[in-house]
Parts: structure tokens; C-alpha cells; sequence
């Protein structure tokens, strides 16, 4: 579906996740106990589907401060996770940004991984726009990091050429999605689904089906290839740098943050 779809199903996993360990080692606290507790991070650059995502989910949400260069660092992180944890309240889930909607700044992954792994923080990585340059490889080191997450999503329908609605998600653990979606009415048993042959996406989102929404992903690669795609892409950031080498010879302009891929954020002085 949508990058709002992959971060409320990582937000609602996690949610179940974090329950089902903190009554494992409190087994006299509720389920309602635990949900008042609950709190999620992200950055104040953070889209406003992970809030939505908080919203729907019934947890409570904070933003992390960014620093100047509007990235959200593992210092940022921590202190508002430990006057969270002082204060009664259960961290449990951060959503990390790769490419921010107002100015595609990128969250400190090698910082923020460790603290999110080390406190039971499930940290989703939501590279919605940005995710697309991942297939140069010049661009990769700003995915430096990954390995710390729990979920990560990228929309080829924003940069990929594909027409909306495609949105890839990946998941460390199908575990914990299958865990917190998983229903097994009589109806929609199969002797298939115990062989280890078959998928059932059913238990891994939030609808029962979904549309062929890979076939269309399968006919622009087909098409346009690797090499097709990079050029793409890299024809997209030279041109915003030669925009904004435009932007910089007029005095009348500024840049308001660094130039990384194809957008370019300016305001008159």
C-alpha cells in the first residue's frame, strides 16, 4: 500500500511484541496496564504518518529533537529514553527517517541501532522517497545502520517509476508480524498453510488480501534494468545540484540544507 501502511504494521507489531515480553517478566500486569505505558519516538522531522500510526495503535508518541543538521542523534535519543524509563513509562518503538519530508535529512542509524537494540526498542526506518537511491551505489553509506532495524520501507511508486500504489517493506523477524496478525478462523483454513510451501501475506498486514501489486514492479525493472534505473535516479541529483548552483548565485537566496538527493530546500534571505 503505502509507507503509512508499513509503519503502522511495524508500530502494532512491536506494540504486541513488547506487551507479550514485559507480562513474560510481570505476569500480574494487564494488558491495559502495560498499553498505558507504551510511548514511540520519532524525529520532529518525522511524516506525520508515524504520529497517525500512534494515533490508530493508542499509544502515546514523542518527538525526538533534531540537531542542525535536522538528523536525529543517539544522544537525543537517550535522554528522552531514560526520563521516559524514570518516569514509569515503557519505550518500545522509534521510527528512524531516511530521507526526511521537509528536507531529506538522515537519522544517525549507527547511533540510534545500538540504543533502540539494547533497550527492546523495535526501530523501524522509514526511507520512503530516499529508499529508491539505494540502488547506486554512492549512495548506500547513508543506509550504513540497517542491520540495527527491525522493519525498513521504501515507495517505489515516489522515485522507481512505478505508479502508485507500491510500497516495498522488509522485516527482520516475519515473526513478529505473523505473531501480531495471525488469526486462524475455520473458514479460511488450508491444508497448504502448515507445509512451509506457501505464504499467507493475510497474517502478515492488516487486510485479509492485496492486489498483484508486484507485477507492476516486475515490468519496470524488466524494462529499464539496473543500469536504466541508477541513471534515473542519478540524472535526478545532478540536476538538483545544478539547481542549486543556480539558487547560490543569486544573493537575494540560501540554501537551508544540505543537498543529498533530489530535493533542494531554499528561502530568500
Amino acid at each position: 500500500g503505502s509507507a503509512s501502511e508499513a509503519t503502522l504494521i511495524s508500530l502494532l507489531a512491536a506494540r504486541t511484541k513488547t506487551i507479550r515480553r514485559v507480562q513474560s517478566e510481570k505476569p500480574e500486569l494487564t494488558e491495559a496496564d502495560i498499553m498505558g505505558r507504551l510511548v514511540a519516538y520519532a524525529s520532529d522531522q518525522a511524516h506525520s504518518s508515524v504520529e497517525r500510526a500512534a494515533l490508530i495503535g493508542g499509544v502515546k508518541i514523542k518527538n525526538v529533537s533534531s540537531d542542525d543538521t535536522f538528523s536525529v542523534c543517539g544522544s537525543a535519543l537517550k535522554k528522552v529514553v531514560d526520563e521516559d524509563k524514570a518516569s514509569g513509562l515503557i519505550p518500545f518503538f522509534f521510527c528512524a527517517t531516511l530521507g526526511t519530508t521537509p528536507c531529506c535529512s538522515f537519522d544517525k542509524l549507527l547511533e540510534l541501532g545500538p540504543i533502540c537494540n539494547k533497550e527492546n526498542i523495535w526501530m523501524h526506518i522509514d526511507a520512503a522517497y530516499a529508499g529508491s537511491a539505494f540502488i547506486c551505489p554512492e549512495f548506500r553509506h547513508l543506509l550504513n545502520g540497517v542491520e540495527f532495524a527491525d522493519s525498513f520501507n521504501f515507495n517505489p511508486h515516489k522515485w522507481l517509476l512505478v505508479n502508485f500504489d507500491c510500497s516495498a517493506m522488509w522485516v527482520k523477524k516475519r515473526s513478529d508480524l505473523t505473531g501480531a496478525f495471525k488469526l486462524e478462523p475455520l473458514y479460511l483454513q488450508h491444508h497448504h498453510q502448515e507445509s512451509g510451501l506457501v505464504t499467507d501475506y493475510r497474517h502478515w498486514q492488516i487486510p485479509l488480501g492485496r492486489r498483484f501489486r508486484s507485477l507492476k514492479l516486475w515490468f519496470v525493472l524488466r524494462m529499464y534494468g539496473v543500469t536504466g534505473l541508477q541513471e534515473h535516479i542519478r540524472k535526478h541529483i545532478r540536476l538538483s545540484h545544478q539547481f542549486e548552483h543556480l539558487v547560490l548565485q543569486d544573493e537575494r537566496f540560501e540554501i537551508c540544507a544540505k543537498v543529498v538527493l533530489g530535493l533542494v530546500c531554499f528561502r530568500l534571505k
